[in-house]
């Protein structure tokens, strides 16, 4: 076995071992310890057709992708691109791809984001607003991949032994700097924020976020209530585009000491340094990424299957795009393995703080019920899908906090 082989099947074992230690580390809490078979058959009536509706768009999605990729059909479809200078092949493949992918998928997308959210209760928005939301995601993903992948065959053009070490440089450069302008230059194109106007509760936040150790300039406001009904909260950016934003409709529907609560979750957040630590972690995961398209490229079976010509090719954009997609269907289960360690981290952070297990009780509950969140789900959505602890799991790390 060469080291290629090697490399590629360590690689494929470190998947399989990190996706089945996902699973690990779950809370044991029986839902039904805190909400009735109602609210529990209720969510699963919400969330069970969205979990449908999504498995079909990711299949979609990579059908396209696999069609444009390895068929001839991709490559009647992506001749008239490729006879134009390869700069401009390049961008144009991936506008051509990504934008195909997204048709096809509009009837999913449009249903799962818009008419079952209205059925539900939830959408606040107009048939327009929905469609300039989802026209606009879709250009923002354009450019960058536009831009991201120009660049990568430019280097693969330039630099045909070294491209592998600049481009994971640059991938993992590129994963820092989103992260820095999204709150700055991203999330200001689908909502409005304003500092909040409550000036009693701003104080009593303020207070909080001094005690936290990690004190805010202020707390912003999205007008959420513009597209949902549900209530969130988070945290983005890091350095000078660091912000904590509430929703309003959480302003709207919470009691002080649940938005306390939320808000305090929120600040662990902060103090953990959970972002940068987030940022880092992707940018490492594209690093690695790079190299295993590398690793692939140098395959002639690879390159056979792909329809490339060298992997230079503009004709290589829809399987890069191929590839990402998949790999980033692989390690969902471990990065959403992370994300649920850094939320339960931010919940124990925020039980510390106030030391109030039973509005902490009362808020996820309240939370969890409001949003449809679903209750129990079953190991494998539990993997794919959920970023943060299981409504039943928050709950019963409180009880198990109160216990120590």
């Amino acid at each position: 076995m060469n080291a290629r082989r090697l490399i590629f099947w360590a690689l494929m074992i470190v998947i399989v071992a990190v996706w089945w230690a996902s699973g690990l580390g779950r809370l044991p809490a029986d839902p039904r310890r805190f909400f009735s078979e109602q609210e529990i058959a209720r969510a699963h009536d919400y969330q069970g057709p969205r979990y449908a509706a999504y498995a079909i768009g990711t299949i979609l999605g990579l059908a396209v992708l696999a069609v444009l990729a390895f068929t001839p059909a991709g490559d009647l479809l992506l001749r008239p691109v490729r006879s134009w200078p390869w700069p401009l092949a390049a961008a144009g493949a991936v506008v051509f791809t990504t934008v195909a992918v997204a048709l096809v998928r509009l009837p999913v997308s449009f249903w799962r984001g818009y008419l079952h959210e209205r059925e539900w209760g939830f959408s606040t928005q107009s048939v327009a607003g929905w469609f300039g939301d989802w026209g606009k995601a879709l250009g923002i993903s354009v450019v960058i991949s536009a831009l991201v992948l120009a660049g990568l065959v430019a280097l693969i053009r330039f630099l045909p032994r070294t491209w592998p070490a600049v481009a994971a440089v640059a991938g993992a450069a590129v994963v820092v700097l989103l992260t820095y302008l999204a709150p700055v230059v991203f999330e200001p194109l689908f909502n409005r924020f304003q500092p909040l106007d409550d000036r009693e509760l701003a104080a009593e936040l303020m207070g909080l976020a001094e005690r936290a150790g990690v004190p805010v300039r202020e707390v912003l406001v999205a007008d959420a209530s513009r597209r949902t009904t549900k209530e969130n909260a988070y945290v983005s950016g890091f350095g000078t585009t660091r912000r904590l934003v509430v929703y309003d409709t959480l302003l709207r529907k919470a009691d002080s000491d649940e938005i306390e609560l939320v808000v305090a979750h929120e600040l662990g957040h902060r103090r953990e340094h959970h972002v940068e630590w987030g940022t880092a972690i992707a940018a490492a995961a594209t690093a690695a990424g790079v190299l295993f398209l590398w690793l692939l490229l140098r395959s002639e079976t690879v390159l056979r299957a792909g329809r490339v010509a060298a992997p230079g090719d503009p004709r290589i954009v829809p399987f890069v795009i191929f590839t990402v997609a998949a790999l980033n269907l692989l390690t969902l289960p471990p990065s959403n393995w992370l994300s649920r360690r850094l939320e339960r981290s931010a919940d124990s952070f925020a039980l510390e703080l106030t030391g109030d297990e039973e509005a902490y009780v009362r808020t996820e509950r309240g939370l969890a019920l409001r949003n449809l969140a679903d209750l129990d789900p079953n190991p494998l959505t539990y993997r794919l899908l959920f970023t943060h602890p299981a409504p039943a799991e928050r709950i019963a790390l409180a009880e198990e906090m109160e216990r120590r």
